[in-house]
């Protein structure tokens, strides 16, 4: 089939290399004359495991290529999958101009052939209900009979984004027409051979399962953090709460793991959008508003543990602080809302500096933390034992694996006072004790003796 993907980014770039792979003719179309140049050349704008390889590999047996002339693109397709940028406005309402600046575009370019057989243009970007029926108005109102609008909403986890993509738990498709959901059945076809359903449903229906499903993530993530600061505030041990209330089949295990809160391109902006839609609607969505609130105090928490730990010697001020992990999660480079951003700006405005190390993201830090690069108050590191060399203590933010298994001699060698400050429940406490560190982590009890001097 001849796809054309518009837009390509994190979601167009991984879907256009898929789609390539399973044998389809595929055109990635980008505004972006210089990404698209790259894109020929074999650079990836962002980091995805196996990405690279395989659009390189795609590119070479000639059924994946790039241009920035979309237009021309359009005009061939047989499906065009619409996946632009969608970023949330003041209000954390979508905006959706580049989504219907295609649907314009797809109006002007693709043939109007009556007779034949539908183009499909298919909305992959994270859209509000009603957007699909916005980019039908449009299409009518230019008279235009050969496209058909679909919803097709993407469930792809950083890190391991072409596995979801091509082993998906679910592929959910909103269409008006049989024809249309035929088409989509063919181009899914080839990854769901092992069961997985192609939900067909009404396209605001569609629409809403991206954000249902993501404020329900996002909900159980907040719920276990806020748990956690209980289980601080009263004893109890986080760990052993999660297995507890994972192991009710009716609950599960996922995403009950507490930390710094989540970060990304998608929890944050969707949880704002399906808000600002409530809202627009007349509903008070008070449960995903606090949602919202306890993220971002939980963001601040490990800024909070230590301004209290070194209260007694005088403060945040003048002291460093070693940070493993930037990045808003493993297996990524993208530090959109990510956690660890909160944290930095805390420190700053008490007066410490930071030396951060994170294996794939410290170019991405190094643009959003410009200045204070520059000036000296935040120092990107290569390794990560040199994070900690003269620092006061280290904090751990992302999960990477290779944090997992440090030299502890190493990490003790080099830190001012043997404190560490676990963001994300890495390590056993009576472990870390052992090792002859003051341990603090998320909603467990403290571990060790801090030593002050």
């Amino acid at each position: 089939m001849r796809v054309t993907v518009v837009g390509s980014g994190y979601v167009g770039l991984v879907a256009g290399a898929c789609f390539a792979d399973s044998g389809n003719d595929v055109v990635c179309a980008d505004n972006d004359a210089r990404k698209v140049e790259a894109l020929r050349r074999g650079d990836i704008p962002i980091y995805e495991e196996g990405l690279s390889d395989l659009v390189g590999r795609c590119a070479r047996e000639g059924r994946l290529s790039f241009t920035d002339q979309p237009g021309p693109a359009m005009a061939r397709a047989e499906a065009i999958f619409v996946a632009v940028g969608t970023p949330p406005g003041a209000g954390g309402e979508a905006d959706l101009s580049a989504v219907l600046s295609v649907a314009r575009d797809a109006v002007r370019h693709v043939p109007d052939r009556p007779d034949g057989p539908p183009v499909l243009l298919v909305l992959k970007s994270t859209v509000p209900v009603g957007t699909n029926d916005r980019v039908t108005a449009v299409v009518r109102e230019a008279g235009h009979r050969s496209i058909e609008v679909a919803s097709n909403p993407e469930f792809l986890k950083e890190g391991v984004a072409i596995a979801d993509f091509r082993r998906p738990d679910r592929v959910v498709i909103g269409v008006r027409t049989e024809r249309a959901a035929a088409l989509m059945k063919e181009l899914y076809e080839p990854f769901v051979r092992t069961g997985a359903p192609i939900l067909v449903m009404d396209p605001a229906s569609a629409e809403m399962v991206k954000y249902a499903s993501n404020a329900m993530l996002a909900t159980r993530i907040s719920f276990m953090n806020d748990m956690a600061r209980l289980c601080d505030l009263v004893g109890a041990d986080t760990d052993q709460v999660r297995r507890g209330v994972g192991s009710d089949r009716r609950i599960g295990p996922t995403f009950l793991f507490p930390g710094v809160g989540y970060g990304g391109s998608c929890f944050p902006k969707d949880v704002k959008a399906l808000v600002a839609t409530a809202h627009e609607k007349g509903l008070p969505f008070s449960l995903l508003e606090e949602v919202e609130k306890t993220n971002e105090r939980q963001k601040r928490l490990l800024a909070d543990k230590l301004d209290e730990s070194f209260r007694p010697l005088g403060g945040l001020s003048n002291r460093v602080f070693a940070l493993w992990g930037l990045a808003f999660k493993p297996q990524t480079d993208d530090m959109r809302e990510a956690p660890s951003l909160a944290l930095v700006d805390e420190l700053l405005a008490h007066g410490a500096r930071v030396r951060a190390h994170d294996p794939v993201a410290g170019a991405r830090a190094a643009e959003l933390l410009a200045g204070p690069v520059a000036d000296g108050r935040v120092e990107l590191v290569p390794g990560m034992y040199d994070a900690v060399q003269g620092a006061d203590a280290l904090a751990i933010v992302t999960d990477w694996n290779e944090y997992r298994h440090p030299d502890w001699d190493r990490v003790r060698g080099g830190l001012v006072r043997p404190w560490v400050f676990d963001g994300r429940n890495l390590w056993e406490r009576d472990a870390m004790a052992r090792r002859g560190f003051f341990y603090r982590s998320i909603g467990r009890p403290d571990a060790g003796a801090p030593g002050i001097a």
